[in-house]
């Protein structure tokens, strides 16, 4: 049984025994007025105590004067979790915070099981619920919509899969909350809703739901696509960071930026092909099934000319420039380049192969992602520092960034993670079949042992080495 499955079923057997409310006090009829669900700016800012994942969040947490810090920064919807037993939760935090509060939008979340549910939730004052289609059947999910509707209220129904987003389609919900945390296992996966969010194909305000932590996780999600976000114990445990949010969501442009969400959407393994310095190169990785081309912009014996990526776009691939920058992250000339490249679309997003800190990626080349090159264990685990959804582990060179042909060996490959791998380093022909099948790599970059000399690729290494991750996947 999943976690989601043993906290609905404990709540189901609560239910039985003591009824919807779980003791607590409701008014005969709803005292307060019903406010619009989902106003700009679209934060929604959560009041939770404790949960299965994390432990104990803020177990004195007074739900009311949490409400009241929320709304002094601007923020016009609150999520209240409403669980007992695993998340610390109850009605009565619903209660009051609507009372106090009352211009507030409030969603009530918790694990909600029957029609009962939802005219209790608008009792206590709920404006809207949360609807969890992976524990409800196409009957009941459709049943619990109508009955909230019919009453006024919204409802957040939250898909996790494909087959969420099919039940849920018959009745097209206004409002699609799409959780990065997978509920069976309460692991948290950015990339996720981006995938799931492709599925859904009528007109929907999708929300994201937990994982982002940051100002620049912030815009990442928005800019995938996505319009509202749901901010769980991050903002619960740091106030600080909701003015961040809130800045996130009131400035965002609705622009869509397709880099995360192309790779949430492609078939695994991704593969990048690196060091690319000309046109004949490029379309032949292209043919032959590459997902990303990478062109180096640093000292190396594979440099590009900048100008190489914008006379490319007629290639269906994503595009990357591969950076070095410092501590302080991408300066000069260069910076002003690569930001004007990203601008024109000239490169879909930077790979950051220097020694930047987590604090000044963001600011150097937006989108990025991070390439750690490994020496021990602290390498892999400081990649948990860095905000963008993927990592990517290099083997360490004290002579050259990257391209030395050089894997990730010993006790270094062992500590690899064993999910959302992203793998560079001595990948070729002759050893990409085993790296596939040790690893389940989601994406492998190959650069020097696909060539026939320093910026010049061997098309028939090009090939073998993709009939190679066939083989391994098989």
């Amino acid at each position: 049984m999943s976690i989601r499955d043993e906290i609905a079923a404990h709540r189901k057997r609560r239910v039985t025994e003591e009824g919807h409310s779980l003791g607590v006090p409701l008014p005969a009829s709803r005292k307060v007025p019903l406010v619009p669900f989902g106003r700009a700016p679209f934060l929604i800012c959560e009041i939770k105590r404790r949960s299965p994942s994390k432990g104990d969040i803020a177990p004195g947490l007074d739900a009311r004067a949490r409400a009241e810090v929320y709304a002094a920064a601007g923020v016009k919807t609150v999520s209240v979790l409403t669980e007992e037993d695993y998340f610390g939760g109850s009605l009565a935090d619903l209660i009051r915070v609507k009372e106090g509060f009352p211009d507030i939008a409030v969603l009530r979340k918790d694990f909600l099981l029957d029609e009962e549910d939802i005219e209790v939730s608008y009792r206590a004052g709920a404006d809207a619920v949360l609807l969890i289609a992976g524990m409800l059947d196409a009957g009941k999910l459709y049943s619990m919509y109508g009955t909230a509707r019919d009453l006024g209220m919204e409802c957040l129904v939250e898909v996790h899969c494909r087959e969420d987003v099919d039940k849920a389609r018959p009745f097209t919900p206004r409002y699609v909350g799409i959780n990065s945390r997978d509920l069976r296992t309460f692991r948290v996966d950015p990339l996720r809703p981006m995938e799931t969010a492709g599925y859904v194909d009528w007109a929907a305000e999708l929300v994201f739901e937990s994982g982002v932590r940051s100002e620049e996780e912030a815009v990442t999600v928005l800019d995938a696509g996505f319009s509202g976000l749901l901010a769980r114990e991050g903002v619960v445990q740091d106030p600080g960071l909701f003015p961040g949010l809130v800045r996130a969501v009131t400035v965002s442009t609705g622009r869509i930026v397709r880099f995360w969400p192309e790779i949430a959407a492609r078939r695994r393994p991704l593969v990048k092909i690196c060091g690319i310095t000309n046109t004949e190169d490029a379309e032949a990785a292209a043919a032959f099934g590459a997902d990303v081309l990478g062109f180096v912009f640093a000292d190396s014996p594979r440099r590009a000319e900048t100008a190489l990526p914008g006379k490319l776009r007629h290639l269906r691939v994503l595009k990357v420039g591969v950076v070095t920058g410092g501590p302080g992250g991408l300066s000069g000339p260069l910076a002003a380049e690569i930001r004007g490249m990203l601008e024109k679309g000239d490169i879909d997003a930077v790979q950051l192969h220097g020694n930047e800190t987590p604090e000044v990626c963001f600011s150097s080349a937006y989108p990025y992602y991070k390439a750690i090159r490994v020496r021990g264990k602290g390498d892999i685990e400081a990649a948990e520092n860095y905000r963008c959804p993927r990592v990517l582990f290099d083997a360490f060179s004290s002579r050259l960034p990257g391209g030395t042909g050089k894997r990730i060996d010993g006790k270094p490959a062992a500590l690899l993670p064993k999910e959302k791998l992203w793998l560079a380093g001595g990948l070729g022909p002759d050893s990409i079949r085993r790296t596939v099948r040790e690893y389940s790599p989601e994406l492998v970059d190959a650069s020097s042992l696909l060539e026939e000399r320093p910026g010049k690729k061997d098309r028939g290494k090009v090939k073998k080495f993709f009939q190679e991750i066939e083989h391994g996947i098989q």
